[in-house]
């Protein structure tokens, strides 16, 4: 015997019992009056792919309507009849609405940076998210990426290549992981950058040497400008200690006070933060000399009179993060040290160089090995089974009075 259909008035007089009941209505519908006072609308049907009994919900009375579960039983009748799951197809229909909204360009590139997040350094990834805010997401803010074509990519390393042709190329190798990372979340079908090769948007770069200064007479002009700049002091105290501390930009601008310990005069930079990351190396270990601890000490003096204490000892112009690693290298270009054919041109990672090379001319009485000198720039050595070799080797003592012949050199140049 087929049931009644319901109706609105039966379903509002409905009263609640001590158990759960039912109000069919017909073809599988039926309201669920369940001991709370909830009403809640659902159908049973067989499954037409496992044959088994299912329960579709399609919400709770009032909100969902009489007339509304029969039109959400009608429509799963419909399902069933061409061969689909009415369940199945819900779970489907879910998740490709949230791809169609995370395959969203603007919420993607946040998901991937936010992944990327964890297998990268933080310096790296800061200099990533900056890129792809900057570069990538003007361009693609109001497009799925499906809809990304190969214009789009051309026109957005072409832009980049204008202004920076070393960020172009690196821009190009972080949208082709993000392709790679949107097809295996299933946000688009495939990598359209597979079909571009690199070189043919990109012109390949020369390989050269960063500038660097190794004439003692340019040196000492460049030591006295430095040491006599009359602009902002952090960037002033930045180019001194580089001076005397041969470190990486990215390691020079970030440098925390919690890596520096007064009393036992060392730099302490965690390896996480070092360019070779590798677990199996020790964290790197500077050691401070006078002239170092001078230079810091008065820089620290000169932070205490803010009322809250800095993190970084660098600061940029907001006085609360890191100094921008472009901030020193646009000093040098106004101090003049900008002509590469003259040997006067140099930027931060340059004193590198100029550390190395001069340490080598100078060091007439091989006091110093070369182990040593490369310890001091933070070099391993790249064969892997030597390095698991002597990875562990402590040049302390050894680095001690390497830094204290340099720096004596540098004082040396410097006028009174």
């Amino acid at each position: 015997m087929k049931n009644k259909p319901l109706s609105d008035l039966k379903i509002k007089t409905a009263k609640i019992k001590e158990k759960d009941y039912q109000l069919g209505d017909q073809h599988g519908l039926y309201l669920l009056v369940k001991t709370t006072g909830n009403k809640l609308w659902q159908m049973r049907y067989t499954s037409p792919t496992t044959k088994r009994r299912n329960i579709a919900s399609f919400g709770k009375y009032p909100e969902i309507s009489l007339s509304e579960a029969r039109m959400a039983r009608d429509k799963n009748i419909k399902l069933i009849t061409d061969g689909i799951d009415p369940l199945e197809y819900k779970k489907e229909y879910k998740q490709k609405v949230i791809r169609n909204n995370n395959g969203m360009c603007i919420n993607l590139i946040d998901e991937w940076l936010e992944k990327e997040s964890l297998i990268t350094k933080a310096i790296t990834h800061k200099s990533k998210s900056r890129i792809f805010n900057k570069d990538v997401k003007p361009f693609l803010k109001n497009k799925h990426i499906n809809e990304v074509t190969i214009d789009d990519i051309v026109n957005i390393i072409e832009n980049k290549l204008t202004t920076a042709p070393e960020i172009a190329s690196r821009l190009f190798t972080h949208l082709d992981n993000l392709f790679r990372y949107a097809v295996l979340k299933k946000y688009c079908d495939r990598n359209i950058l597979a079909d571009i090769r690199k070189k043919d948007i990109v012109k390949p770069r020369i390989s050269k040497h960063m500038a660097k200064i190794t004439d003692l007479g340019i040196l000492k002009q460049l030591i006295n400008e430095i040491y006599n700049y009359n602009g902002n002091h952090n960037i002033k105290n930045a180019l001194k200690l580089v001076l005397h501390i041969p470190l990486r930009a990215e390691n020079l601008c970030n440098l925390k006070w919690n890596q520096i310990n007064f009393e036992k005069k060392i730099l302490t930079i965690p390896r996480e933060n070092m360019k070779l990351s590798n677990i199996n190396l020790d964290d790197f270990v500077m050691p401070l000399t006078d002239e170092v601890i001078k230079i810091l000490k008065e820089h620290k003096d000169m932070q205490l009179f803010s009322i809250k204490p800095k993190e970084y000892v660098f600061l940029g112009f907001n006085n609360r993060q890191a100094i921008n690693k472009e901030s020193p290298n646009r000093a040098l270009f106004r101090l003049g040290f900008n002509d590469e054919k003259k040997g006067t041109k140099i930027r931060l990672h340059g004193f590198r160089g100029t550390f190395r090379s001069l340490i080598d001319t100078l060091d007439t009485k091989n006091r110093f090995s070369f182990e040593v000198k490369e310890r001091a720039l933070d070099h391993h050595d790249k064969n892997l089974v030597a390095r698991s070799y002597n990875h562990k080797a402590n040049y302390q003592e050894q680095m001690i009075k390497l830094m204290e012949f340099w720096s004596e050199f540098i004082c040396s140049l410097k006028k009174d």
